[in-house]
Formats: structure tokens, sequence, C-alpha cells
């Protein structure tokens, strides 16, 4: 049960993902259809980012008293109804609302998904079980976008939209009947969920994964105009390595599950110097075809791996508040990306494009320095403990 559980939930987590970035690759298509722009079709990406990092630590919040099943049955509903509205909309604006709406709901979801997934498994193998979700994660990013592009390009916009709500739908209908009822165990009020913005521990995991995230999408937001204009790759070779970055990520999942269920801090601390190391080789080596490709895909499986570190961290800063957690990771995350591509597109417009890796570097630093904060405050309340038993 536990295994079909944790498939059901990283296909909702997928359904729900593929929603949000699947758009990206039709963007040309609704430009064209609805008469817009394709700069005004892009706001059908940057307003659900800006939603989702909004509701992030709110909605979780207010959906933490809820059954849990009931709480995905109406968020997969809502994904589903507004994916089919929006496929037969007649007009932009209609298309966008039924975007936003669901929006709102994105994080309650995948919250609940990561909850709901690291305890219905022993506390020591949680990390393995978020992993798997959060591979949802990675190939809803990875997979969505040339899959809807490719029905739509055969067939038509329409029922390449309708791909969003079939996925959707799929799931809703295997969560009704496959996933039992998850009641909440313990309701714990808005003010103790709250209450753990008061640690500083919270704050410092806040900053630290807003941080890590800056380093690896503000880069990334940059890597099709890396390879083409400092690597100058063809447009068919990015295409490809893009992919393999993407299916790389699902890898670095696994591993940093693997990672942080034996031996968490040593992998945490370690992984800045990694993801520092592969930009520095970059800079050097980005206009070489064969260390790009290989840098490429290392470069992902650390990108996916930072995705878990993120989550961990942000889960293990606020253990009493999981849901609400959850919704801070996903609020931190967009706004790392946010924060992490106006600089990294400072470092291009004011120095060129192979100087990108500096703004990820910059963050790296920072994200590193509250990573050891944090470690060490832990280390000395450890030590503390230890005193006041042995007196």
């Amino acid at each position: 049960m536990k295994k079909g559980l944790i498939l059901i939930l990283t296909l909702g987590v997928f359904s729900i993902i593929n929603t949000e970035m699947g758009v990206v690759g039709i963007l040309p298509l609704i430009s064209e259809n609805y008469g817009v722009t394709v700069a005004t079709a892009g706001l059908l990406v940057s307003m659900f980012a800006l939603v989702v990092a909004v509701s992030g630590p709110t909605m979780p919040l207010f959906f933490s008293g809820i059954n849990r099943k009931k709480a995905m049955i109406l968020v997969l509903s809502v994904f589903t109804a507004c994916n089919v509205i929006s496929a037969f909309a007649t007009n932009f604006p209609v298309v966008l609302i039924t975007r936003v709406i669901p929006a709102f709901f994105q994080p309650v979801y995948v919250s609940m998904a990561m909850s709901v997934a690291g305890s219905s498994v022993p506390e020591k193998e949680s990390p393995k079980a978020v992993a798997k979700v959060m591979m949802g994660v990675s190939a809803g990013m990875v997979l969505g976008v040339p899959i809807v592009s490719y029905i739509s390009s055969l067939t038509s916009l329409r029922v390449g939209m309708l791909f969003f709500a079939a996925v959707n739908a799929v799931a809703l209908i295997a969560t009704i009947i496959v996933v039992p009822d998850l009641p909440v165990k313990e309701r714990l009020s808005y003010g103790s969920q709250l209450s753990v913005l008061k640690e500083g521990k919270t704050w410092l995991s806040i900053f630290g994964v807003m941080f890590l995230n800056g380093s690896v999408f503000g880069v990334y937001s940059y890597l099709s105009e890396y390879m083409e204009t400092v690597t100058q790759l063809s447009a068919g070779l990015i295409s490809i390595l893009l992919l393999v970055y993407g299916l790389s990520n699902m890898i670095g999942n696994l591993i940093a599950g693997r990672m942080l269920s034996s031996r968490p801090m040593g992998f945490v601390v370690t992984f800045p110097f990694l993801l520092a190391a592969v930009y520095a080789v970059l800079f050097f080596l980005g206009y070489f075809t064969v260390p790009m490709a290989v840098l490429t895909f290392v470069w992902g499986v650390l990108a996916g791996a930072a995705a878990n570190i993120n989550q961990y961290w942000l889960a293990t800063a606020a253990p009493k508040a999981p849901d609400f957690a959850n919704g801070l990771f996903l609020a931190s995350t967009n706004l790392g990306t946010t924060v992490g591509t106006t600089v990294c597109g400072f470092f291009l417009s004011r120095f060129g494009t192979q100087y990108i890796v500096l703004g990820g570097i910059l963050f790296i630093a920072c994200a590193f320095a509250l990573i050891v904060w944090r470690a060490y405050g832990e280390g000395r309340e450890k030590k503390a403990g230890k005193s006041l038993k042995t007196a």
C-alpha cells in the first residue's frame, strides 16, 4: 500500500507541475491562437509562478487541518476543471484566469504529497520517500514541455491543453480509488504553526534555500543562451542537452534521497562545493562541446539533488509543522528563482553570457554561509543538551 500511495502521490505531483511548466512549449501556439504577443502569452507562466510564491506559505497552513485525501481530491478536481475550461476558452483573459485559480492550490497538493510520503515510512527512510515524490516534480518540469509541444504539433492546441486535464483526471481517479482515508491525526493551530517563524533556524533555512535554489535556477535560466553563444551549439543539440539535464535531475533526486537518509548533514555541507566546482569548470571549459555535454549531465544530477536538499532543510527546521514547512519550501524556492535569475541576468548584461556563473557562485557562497551557521548552532545545542544530561 505504501508503494502504491507514493506512486500515486508522484503521479499527482507530476500532473500539477505538468500544468505549470508544460505550457512553456506551446506559448507560440497560444500567442497565434489568441492573437496576443508571445510576451503576453508568457503571463501564463509568470503569473502562475508568482501566485505559487505568494500562496506557498498560506494555503498549506489553511488546509493543514483538513483530511489529506479530501484536500487532494479538491485540488486535483480544481486543476482538472480549470484545464478543461482553458482548453475550450475562446479568449485569452479566460485562459489566464483558469491558470491563476489552480496556482493558488498548487502548494496545497505538493506540500501535502511530501508530508504524506515522508510520514508513510519510518523517519530515517523519509528522505527516500520524499525523493520519489520529487521525481514527479522533475518529470513534470522536464517531460511536460516536449510532450505537450509534440501533441499540439501533431493535433491542435486544444488537444495539447486537454492533455493537462487528462493527466490531472487520471491522478484524481487514482486518488479516489486507491488512496486510503488520511485524516489529520493531530490538528495544529495556526498560531502553533506560525510560531516556527520565531525560531532563527527557520529563517536561516528559508534564506539558505532561497540562495541555493537561486544558484541553480539563476544560471539554468540562461543555459540555452550560454550553449548558443558560448559553446556555439546547434538548436537541435541544445534541445538534446536540455533533455539530458532534465532527466539527470531525476537521478539526482534518487541519489539525494539516499544520502539524506544516511548522512544528511555531511551531504548538505559538502554540496555547495560540488556545485561551485561545476560552475568553475563551466566557466573555463564551457567553450568546448564534449566538456559542456558532460557538465550538463553532472549539473543536472546536482540540480535534482538540490531540490531534495531544499525540502529537507526546511522540513527539518520546522518538523512540528510539516505542511507549513513545505509551503515555506515552495515559496523560498520560487523567490530564489526570481532573485537568482535577476542577479545572473545582471552579470550577463554587464559582463557577457559566460559570466552568469559568477552570479551562481555568489549565491552558492551565501547559501554555504547560512548552512554552516545553522549547522554550528545545532551543534552547540546538542553539546548543551549532553552537558545537561551529564550534570
